[in-house]
């Protein structure tokens, strides 16, 4: 199962493409990379995201390169790659794991996404962490000559070519974990043949479904492990290791809560529509926006006028009953509020997909969301077993918060079934690790 995929394999298939094809299709590579970089620093002159995003790399180099000053030249060093705060979950189970099996290993730990890097940048599992400068031939070069990684790790969906040429140049292992495949990607169509090629440097695959082994079996990659997913692992693990938050506890204590996670605007809209005409009569409400910047939380505040609610960092004691919604407006610990809700509301189902569901299931927690959720293996499961369901307007909305808050067998069925789901999905992450372990590549 484990090792790099041979040299003699793919230079095969790269030998397909004519010298002035792959030439070409490389230069071309290139230009669309440096166009995405001129895209984001003209949008980063209006644009706060963007603007972290250059400020991040600014200089690069030189950081790192100081940074890796005190590393011994003995020292083992495995690199994790993360797009952003999502993949970064369903990494950390197998960053941590690697660490407490391997301790006299460091760990470089790298995001494309400032919402990654912005909320991770303290993480104390990582010896260093730090943007990943773009994929460009000579940043490639020099991030490898500066951190000489051992072994490399990349979450889910991020593929660097630059990087991965120069990792399966210089014979380092590279693993893709919780990966999934679709047949619509550009790997498995008629244009593809060359970004095929490029998946063969990678040494092995860990997916999360059939259809992912099926469609790189289909291109001749046959290095491909049906692990699962690490997020079951991750939430799972979560739900063991919850931590109090006394705020919350008085809000919640002896009271049926619709707790609303990672909310977007049109979310927002149909939650205090709810409140407002009175569709949730003995049920506080939490909200948690997926985006917590001032001129949104005005907007909502400003939608829940006349609404007894407050935000979480400026919450008293004191009236505290009175309140029908409270406002998480901070990062970093909604996983852990699931476990304070009677029904939980998964934001982003208007938009281009819902945010995680697992974090609430995995407390037993039936989970409601809206109708673009196609993308999400978890949620077709768990609407198909009965331990979710999806709307499509206010309307539909009203009738199952009604059905899961006001029948109480209905509820305990419906979040058994999600506590149950989580459980039996579990292990993904010690697959990985076993297939990674150091002892494999000495």
């Amino acid at each position: 199962m484990g090792g790099t995929a041979t040299e003699t394999n793919v230079k095969g298939l790269l030998l397909l493409l004519t010298p002035a094809e792959f030439f070409t299709v490389w230069l071309l590579y290139d230009i669309v990379i440096h166009g995405y970089q001129d895209s984001i620093r003209i949008a980063s002159l209006f644009n706060s995201k963007a603007r972290q995003w250059v400020r991040g790399r600014k200089n690069w180099a030189r950081t790192l390169k100081t940074a890796f000053e005190s590393r011994q030249p003995d020292t083992k060093v495995i690199w994790f790659h993360c797009a952003s705060l999502g993949e970064f979950e369903q990494g950390r189970p197998v960053i941590e794991g690697f660490r407490e099996r391997n301790p006299g290993w460091k760990i470089l730990l790298t995001f494309f996404s400032p919402s990654g890097y912005e909320v991770r940048k303290n993480y104390l599992g990582a010896d260093w962490i730090c943007y990943l400068p773009l994929d460009s031939p000579g940043n490639a070069r020099r991030f490898i000559r500066i951190t000489r990684p051992d072994l490399a790790v990349f979450v889910k969906y991020e593929f660097w070519f630059r990087y991965l040429d120069l990792l399966w140049q210089t014979k380092v292992p590279v693993y893709v974990i919780s990966s999934i495949f679709r047949e619509r990607q550009h790997f498995f169509l008629w244009y593809g043949k060359w970004a095929r090629r490029q998946l063969n440097k990678v040494s092995h695959f860990f997916v999360q479904d059939d259809t992912s082994v099926a469609l790189l079996k289909s291109i001749g990659i046959d290095r491909v492990t049906l692990s699962g997913d690490t997020r079951f692992d991750r939430v799972a693990r979560n739900a063991e290791n919850t931590r109090p938050y006394p705020i919350i506890e008085r809000y919640t204590a002896g009271q049926k809560v619709l707790l609303a996670g990672s909310t977007w605007p049109v979310d927002e809209q149909l939650l205090v529509r709810l409140i407002r005409e009175g569709g949730l009569k003995g049920t506080r409400m939490i909200i948690t926006p997926h985006e917590v910047h001032d001129s949104h939380l005005k907007e909502l505040a400003g939608l829940l006028e006349g609404i007894p609610f407050e935000f979480y960092t400026r919450v008293k004691s004191d009236g505290m009953e009175s309140l029908k919604v409270l406002i998480v407006d901070h990062i970093g610990f909604l996983s852990h509020l699931y476990r304070y809700a009677t029904v939980a509301y998964i934001g982003g189902g208007f938009g281009t997909g819902i945010h995680n569901i697992l974090e609430a299931a995995t407390f037993g927690v039936p989970v409601i969301f809206g109708p673009n959720y196609g993308k999400f293996r978890e949620a077709r499961d768990l609407i198909g077993l009965g331990g979710a369901t999806s709307l499509k307007n206010y309307r539909e909305l009203k009738l199952i918060a009604h059905r899961l808050i006001d029948d109480p067998n209905e509820l305990k069925r419906a979040g058994e079934i999600c506590r149950k789901y989580v459980q039996r999905r579990r292990g993904a992450t010690e697959a990985i690790l076993e297939a990674i372990a150091p002892g494999r590549h000495d």
